[in-house]
């Protein structure tokens, strides 16, 4: 888990700025929950199992209770005791804490920031793809062009089609997708024994392998030989993504399952265009979820992107978000007798819209500009004794030492 000092506080602020911006320009609306769940829901949404990947504890009262591993289940939770009173379609968005206690790798730690956009109560394909679009404006935003990332698209209801089409009857579609989302994780021999534990066929498992290796969705139209509603709502997705002008960045990619097995449609994936990195966001369509938790039936399309592996790909690319503007002006003096100037020249600049760091005690002008210049201010005021005798300051340009003169007159009292 992580401390944030200032300068880290400036990179998380710059991404959770992107964010929320894009979010907004989305017609998202911000809400947020408390960090601790019920450790029933978390195992309700997750299975038995959760209690191993998460923080669980009870409380004085003896209440089994969980830091938040993800915001789905709290957003479900919410919905469904609102739902009667909610308008709907609902496009809500939130940036959350989460903890996981887990193996911690490059790009994933047991405590994160995850950006949540979801749209609620809306079958149309038009809500994957403005979630979808929302994700690439805000890596825009971060100063990521087309040419660095890729959203990778598969869907499980045309992979469950495929299945179907292979002869694998349904109720092994679920254990199927989960041993397929462990590709390049375990190998494909023991993704095999956890399919013929499942009871399929080696006739079955061969082709099911086979699958892996569409690479177009022509060879999907083709394999599957006639037009499916799951099939027509994929292609509608990506006839979306080229009206958004973002062709080149979304790709089909038949590998992209997810392993959380609440998706039931689309599902998608964000990666640096060499896949040198995890993913940077995922999501997907679940249509199940608000029912199994208690509420009425309800489609969902929703997608989580954390701060981690996003900053380390900024990093890469000499893109850390600093804050322009937040270090804006300093300013101090020399003497006790110019302190009350520099207060009415901080008091005036700040009037003014200036971000101002006032000097609490004099110093002198190298360390004035010595610490100043580290510190990465843009602009600098030092005033002593001969300032106040010309009755005028000078501001300071710190990158290139160009001057500005302004009469203390014209600063008001």
């Amino acid at each position: 888990m992580r401390d944030f000092y200032p300068d880290d506080m400036a990179v998380r602020n710059g991404i959770f700025e992107a964010w929320a911006e894009a979010a907004r320009r989305f017609g998202f609306e911000h809400y947020d929950a408390c960090v601790v769940e019920s450790l029933e829901l978390l195992k309700r949404k997750g299975g038995e199992e959760i209690q191993d990947q998460i923080y669980w504890f009870k409380d004085k009262s003896d209440r089994e209770l969980a830091l938040r591993a993800e915001m789905t289940p709290t957003l479900a939770r919410m919905i469904v005791a609102r739902q009667n009173e909610l308008t709907f379609p609902i496009k809500w968005f939130t940036i959350a804490q989460c903890f996981r206690y887990e193996r911690m790798t490059r790009g994933r730690k047991r405590e994160h920031y995850q950006w949540n956009m979801d749209i609620v109560g809306e079958p149309s394909v038009m809500a994957e793809a403005e979630v979808v679009m929302a994700a690439i404006e805000a890596l825009r935003k971060l100063g990521l062009g087309s040419d660095e990332v890729r959203v990778h698209v598969n869907s499980r209801a045309v992979l469950s089609d495929i299945l179907a089409k292979l002869g694998i009857p349904r109720e092994h579609h679920a254990a199927t997708f989960l041993a397929l989302d462990k590709r390049g994780k375990i190998t494909d021999e023991e993704i095999g024994v956890l399919l013929r534990n499942e009871g399929l066929t080696q006739q079955s498992i061969d082709a099911t392998f086979k699958v892996l290796g569409l690479t177009s969705l022509e060879a999907v139209i083709e394999l599957l030989g006639q037009r499916t509603p799951a099939l027509d709502h994929f292609l509608a997705f990506f006839d979306i993504m080229k009206l958004y002008d973002a062709g080149d960045v979304v790709k089909f990619d038949i590998s992209v399952i997810r392993g959380l097995g609440y998706y039931t449609g689309i599902v998608f994936e964000g990666f640096d265009a060499g896949r040198s990195l995890r993913a940077i966001f995922g999501g997907g369509r679940y249509d199940n979820l608000l029912g199994d938790l208690g509420g009425k039936p309800m489609t969902a399309v929703g997608l989580g992107f954390g701060d981690v592996v996003i900053a380390e790909l900024l990093a890469e690319r000499g893109k850390i978000p600093h804050l322009e503007g937040r270090r804006d002006l300093a300013v101090s003096f020399m003497e006790e007798a110019q302190r009350d100037t520099a207060i009415r020249v901080a008091k005036a600049m700040r009037a003014g819209g200036a971000n101002v760091d006032l000097a609490l005690h004099p110093e002198k002008p190298k360390h004035f500009f010595g610490r100043t210049g580290k510190a990465g201010f843009g602009r600098g005021i030092y005033i002593g004794p001969d300032d106040l005798a010309k009755g005028s300051i000078r501001v300071k340009n710190l990158a290139d030492r160009t001057e500005q003169e302004i009469a203390l007159q014209t600063l008001g009292n």
